[in-house]
């Protein structure tokens, strides 16, 4: 590729600051790819407290509900769960880290009083109480979860994508660029060898011929002497 750069001096001054430019952008792209992985170390310890919280919030659920199936059976569960009329509520939001835009998700309506639930409250038993709180609590988490996992792989893709772009700098672009230099500080060099001795060349020419001059004309001049003095 630095054979095909032409090598004048203009051109070395751009490809320098092509090269400043570049180092600087690599310097700023590593410092966001690190803090990105600090980021997102703290989104990954946040994900798997979330994960072992969403976890047993289910396992806390499914046993409730498997309660209330057995004790009260399953048409009363059916239709405790079929009596809710105010459902949940879902609000998303953004926020912006280190650049990523990454969602906030909000809940709202999930938890709800006895008579909220829309059954009435002689007709059920205690366990389809406790089975509805479970998964009240359980749609709580994973709404939480769906945000962190979100915001994580949002992280996980920037992080991969900053990368790619240092090494891009790092081993294609500012390698090719310092080939590039180097190739026409060489050529220069050697342009700056040549017309130095050139130069030499010429002066050592000019020198010679001023010299033969010289001894011309001391030849000249000695003849007009002996021409006067035979006079």
């Amino acid at each position: 590729m630095a054979k095909d750069v032409k090598p004048t001096r203009k051109n070395l001054m751009a490809i320098e600051d092509r090269i400043e430019l570049s180092e600087r952008g690599h310097d700023t792209l590593e410092k966001k790819r690190d803090g990105l992985i600090m980021e997102f170390m703290d989104i990954l310890d946040q994900a798997q407290d979330v994960r072992s919280d969403m976890n047993d919030a289910y396992n806390r659920a499914q046993h409730a509900i498997n309660m209330a199936r057995a004790m009260d059976g399953d048409v009363a569960v059916r239709g405790a769960a079929a009596a809710l009329k105010d459902h949940p509520e879902i609000t998303t939001q953004s926020k912006n880290i280190m650049g990523v835009v990454v969602p906030q998700i909000e809940s709202s309506k999930v938890r709800k009083s006895l008579d909220e639930r829309g059954y009435g409250v002689l007709g059920t038993s205690a366990r389809i109480d406790e089975a509805a709180a479970a998964y009240e609590e359980l749609i709580e988490q994973i709404v939480l979860a769906a945000e962190v996992e979100t915001a994580m792989k949002k992280m996980l893709d920037e992080i991969e994508t900053t990368k790619r772009r240092v090494n891009a700098l790092e081993f294609t672009l500012l390698p090719q660029l310092y080939e590039n230099q180097e190739y026409i500080e060489q050529k220069l060099e050697e342009q700056e060898r040549e017309e130095i001795f050139r130069l030499k060349k010429i002066k050592s020419k000019k020198e010679e011929e001023e010299k033969q001059a010289a001894k011309a004309a001391a030849e000249a001049e000695a003849e007009k002497e002996a021409v006067t003095a035979d006079d």
